[in-house]
């Protein structure tokens, strides 16, 4: 069985505040004569369900054609955490074995939101949780949230940290129908060079 695990990238999607909101122009029109149809779009990288190049926030990071795709394929454990907002400490996930993890999906109470709605409270990392995470081999981690830093922050010291631990990380995604467990995940970045991140298409396969 497949979940997907992807946001609907519409032109009523919510984005980030400032960024540019999806949008598509016709070039061309079968009903106009012409032999195709063909579409020019317009958006952010950050688009819905997406992957973060290290270049989003690292001056001479990897963009996501460099971006190293086995992290982004094979078993994920998918984990829902109690807490509505605020940072997420280990101690939020002591309710769940994540032996053997390697890639970790937390599903929060932002997955009940509406593709058009925008949450600015929401649950994110800690540098703390970060460093627990990849001692224990974890080499992914996917949010619901929009960002893995809190909606306010300049600093951004948990994009940061998963730079520094060699980690990856998926944004937005949309875990509302997911049973906790454990899965294939297939959320592959398109190969863009020089942008900051990219929209993926997430899907989870039952094992």
């Amino acid at each position: 069985m497949l979940y997907d695990i992807t946001r609907t990238v519409s032109t009523q999607l919510a984005v980030w505040p400032g960024d540019a909101a999806y949008q598509v122009q016709p070039v061309l029109k079968i009903e106009q004569g012409h032999s195709v149809n063909l579409t020019t779009l317009i958006m952010s990288p950050h688009t819905g369900t997406h992957s973060d190049a290290y270049y989003h926030y690292q001056i001479d990071g990897a963009h996501p054609a460099e971006m190293p795709l086995d992290s982004y394929i094979g078993r994920a454990h998918v984990v829902t955490v109690h807490k509505g907002r605020g940072e997420l400490l280990p101690e939020d996930f002591a309710h769940v074995d994540l032996t053997g993890c390697e890639r970790l999906l937390i599903h929060s109470r932002v997955s009940d939101l509406p593709d058009s709605a925008w949450a600015t409270k929401f649950v994110f990392l800690s540098v703390p949780l970060i460093d627990w995470l990849a001692d224990l081999g974890v080499r992914l981690i996917g949010l619901d949230s929009p960002s893995v830093d809190d909606f306010e922050s300049k600093d951004l010291p948990c994009h940061h940290r998963l730079y520094q631990r060699g980690m990856v990380n998926l944004e937005s995604l949309n875990l509302r129908d997911v049973p906790d467990g454990i899965y294939e995940l297939i959320a592959l970045p398109l190969k863009l060079d020089l942008a900051c991140g990219s929209p993926v298409r997430a899907v989870l396969k039952t094992l």
